[in-house]
C-alpha cells in the first residue's frame, strides 16, 4: 500500500521540541469515477490555507514556537529547522512538515537557498 511520509515537530511535556517521522497509509478509493481508483486518506482538519514567502536573508534564528498548528509544504527553496533538543532537519522542495510545537522552547529556522523561499501552509483546526 502506498504511504505518505511527513515529519512532525512537537513539544513534549517539558517544553522541548522534537522531530518524529510518520507515515499515513493510502488505501485505494473510488474517488473520481469513472476514473480508476486513487490512493487516498483523510489527514487533518484544516481551517485555511496560506502562502508563506521568505525573502533572501530572512532570519528565524531566534528560537520560537510555531504561532499555529500548521502543515508546511515546501514549494520553492530549502530551509533547516533546529528543534530545541538540538536535532536539525533540512526541508527541501517537496517536503511536508507538521508544526505542532506551539508551546515551549520552540525551534529556529534557517533558509539555505540563494533565492526566495515559498511555502504552502495549511492551518489546522483546533484539536478540542
Amino acid at each position: 500500500m502506498q504511504q505518505a511520509k511527513y515529519v512532525r515537530l512537537y513539544s513534549d511535556e517539558n517544553g522541548e521540541s522534537h522531530f518524529e517521522d510518520l507515515e499515513v497509509p493510502l488505501p485505494l478509493v473510488d474517488f473520481a469515477p469513472p476514473a480508476a481508483p486513487l490512493n487516498i486518506a483523510q489527514f487533518l482538519p484544516a481551517t485555511q490555507t496560506v502562502w508563506v514567502g521568505a525573502p533572501v536573508g530572512w532570519a528565524g534564528d531566534a528560537p520560537h514556537p510555531s504561532p499555529l498548528q500548521q502543515i508546511f509544504c515546501t514549494m520553492q527553496g530549502e530551509y533547516e529547522i533546529t528543534a530545541s533538543d538540538g536535532t536539525m532537519r533540512a526541508f527541501p522542495v517537496g517536503s511536508v512538515l507538521l508544526l505542532e510545537d506551539t508551546t515551549g522552547k520552540g525551534h529556529s529556522t534557517r533558509f539555505t537557498n540563494q533565492g526566495d523561499a515559498l511555502i504552502f501552509a495549511v492551518v489546522l483546526a483546533d484539536a478540542d
